[in-house]
């Protein structure tokens, strides 16, 4: 098994920026993909970004390009996720989560391992 433990969270007024980690340990030979997602209340889990480990490929939901920039350290089984000039339409619990990405990088059907979440919250 994977597990996987978010920290970043937090509360930041809009225009500001958090940075959230995510560390693996376990099996961590066990999956290829990382990605990080987001639920707010009300509504139903949506992918924000996502990395393969080998070569670096990346994707972004539409709603988060160009202000959010996830990256990978391989050698420490973390993953991170840059989120600058939030807004409070990102205020969210966000999960990261582990998988083999084989119906797609955006679809949790790829992942099989996830953490617990960390809530971020931005205010207008």
């Amino acid at each position: 098994q994977v597990q996987l433990v978010e920290s970043g969270g937090g509360l930041v007024q809009a225009g500001g920026s958090l940075r959230l980690s995510c560390a693996a340990s376990g099996r961590t030979f066990a999956y290829n993909t990382m990605g990080w997602f987001r639920q707010a209340p009300g509504k139903e889990r949506e992918i924000v970004a996502a990395i393969r480990r080998s070569g670096g490929v990346t994707f972004y939901a539409d709603s988060v390009k160009g202000r959010f920039t996830i990256s990978a350290d391989n050698a420490k089984n973390t993953v991170y996720l840059q989120m600058n000039s939030l807004k409070p339409e990102d205020t969210a619990v966000y999960y990261c989560a582990a998988g083999w990405g084989a119906q797609g990088m955006s679809s949790t059907s790829s992942y099989y391992a996830w953490g617990q979440g960390t809530q971020v919250t931005v205010s207008s």
